[in-house]
């Protein structure tokens, strides 16, 4: 992990500003929404990106039911179901 040098306080509701210099070099836009993730006493924050809710795949996705699913995985699923062989 690299450390940036930036140092920034939580406000009373517990929030923080990320710098722009860290959004514009990690491609995050105002109302992106951001991943939390704790490993051991870290706290990591990264891009959301929607993936296969069956392999974490994050390629030729197609939402259903408010999930996301690749098409790999549909013609898995309908092979399992013997829709197709």
């Amino acid at each position: 992990m690299k450390s940036t040098g930036i140092v920034r306080r939580l406000d009373e509701l517990g929030r923080i500003t990320l710098p722009i210099e860290l959004r514009r070099t990690l491609g995050v836009g105002e109302r992106d929404p951001l991943e939390i993730y704790v490993e051991e006493d870290r706290i990591i924050l990264q891009k959301f990106e929607p993936a296969d809710i069956f392999n974490g795949e994050k390629n030729d996705l197609v939402e259903y039911c408010g999930k996301s699913v690749s098409k790999a995985s549909i013609y898995e699923l309908a092979k399992l179901a013997g829709i197709i062989s």
